[in-house]
């Protein structure tokens, strides 16, 4: 019986032909066991000292994490199924962009890096202080399924829209054969976090209709410009309804309490978490 924390068999179907392959050395844990351990871990939230027996050694469980977290292994992992999804038709280009905060437990605090300070180290390991404690923002673009395309992982106070254009340069989603990836959306929707002129431009230049709802402060100040204030910005109120599928996808990466409360130390540990979400919405 396939319990509520691990792989169902058309799953692991997906994932068993995308994980390496080692001929030499020793037998090793069975990596169907060993990733059962992982989404056990990142679903319940718990330390890998607590992770069940039956999965094996915590110490396997962690080591071959933090080995396929920094090889690349899970970010192969997720663009292999998204440029399958892509072939068989299955993306909804209509991308949505925003961005969350969760709260970093206290022991998330504490990487050290030889050569930096406290405040380089938060920094580099995407953590911010704010008024309630330790925060890491995750900003996001979805498709129109609510599945992840990209995202980006920072501290707590950075602003939305200084992210926008690091987070559509994480969409890339192969296509079978030769040439680039694909990484422009038919239409993008946002909200008034990304209301810039510069973040407009970006995208007029790059030929990618948007939604995106003008600021208040915007409106007055071409307001009191007159006619030297220019048009505003066309704005699709039913299609903006269509944004929602952004906080849903939020809402799923939360499931998982490992992504909802920061427990990881390092960056590229939470964001091999956040991948693993990812692909599991995928699949």
């Amino acid at each position: 019986m396939v319990r509520r924390h691990e792989l169902s068999d058309e799953e692991w179907d997906v994932l068993s032909g995308l994980l390496p392959r080692t001929e030499t050395g020793r037998p090793r844990r069975d990596d169907r066991v060993v990733l059962n351990g992982i989404v056990w871990k990142l679903r319940t939230g718990s330390a890998w000292r607590d992770v069940p027996e039956r999965y094996g050694s915590w110490r396997t469980l962690y080591t071959r994490f933090r080995r396929w977290a920094l090889d690349g292994t899970f970010t192969r992992m997720l663009e292999a199924v998204q440029a399958q999804k892509d072939a068989a038709g299955d993306v909804d280009w209509l991308v949505s962009v925003d961005s969350t905060i969760t709260r970093a437990h206290q022991h998330a605090a504490g990487a050290r890096k030889k050569g930096q300070g406290h405040a380089e180290t938060a920094h580099a390991h995407a953590l911010g202080r704010s008024r309630g404690g330790l925060t890491t923002k995750i900003h996001l673009a979805c498709d129109g399924r609510g599945r992840p395309l990209g995202f980006v992982v920072t501290g707590g106070k950075v602003n939305d829209c200084t992210q926008f254009e690091q987070v559509l340069a994480q969409i890339r989603v192969r296509r079978p054969g030769p040439g680039r990836p694909r990484n422009r959306p038919y239409h993008l929707l946002g909200d008034k976090g990304y209301s810039s002129r510069s973040i407009r431009n970006y995208l007029r230049k790059r030929g990618i209709p948007h939604t995106i709802p003008e600021r208040s402060d915007q409106q007055a100040n071409r307001g009191r410009r007159g006619s030297n204030g220019g048009r505003p910005p066309a704005f699709d109120k039913e299609r903006y309804k269509q944004r929602n599928v952004v906080e849903r996808c939020f809402n799923a990466l939360k499931q998982y309490r490992a992504i909802a409360t920061r427990y990881d130390k390092t960056r590229e540990s939470y964001e091999a978490a956040l991948t693993i979400a990812s692909l599991l919405m995928w699949i």
